[in-house]
């Protein structure tokens, strides 16, 4: 079982930050989606895809993972850079 480990990005579309405080624990997908034949949704048999676990903390997440013997890579976040301008730049 292979899984991964990150902090949930902040939403593009709105200025918001809810939830972004909180790591995420999803499972990589054991087998490609393939169409229905009958319908042609895509789908896979495997159903750890459709479980995401949420953490407090990035440690709590990584002691889930190896108490359930879970193979997980942490993604870090990456640093914040701000760029300070002034109004008056964009006219420049």
């Amino acid at each position: 079982m292979q899984a991964r480990i990150y902090k949930r990005p902040k939403n593009a579309m709105q200025s918001g930050k809810a939830l972004t405080e909180q790591w995420v624990l999803d499972f990589v997908p054991a087998e490609a989606k393939r169409p229905d034949p009958l319908m042609g949704w895509a789908g896979s048999g495997d159903t750890r895809q459709q479980l995401q676990l949420n953490f407090a903390s990035r440690e709590d997440a990584v002691a889930y993972a190896e108490k359930n013997g879970i193979a997980a890579t942490v993604h870090e976040v990456p640093a914040k850079r701000l760029k300070i301008q002034a109004y008056a730049d964009n006219f420049r």
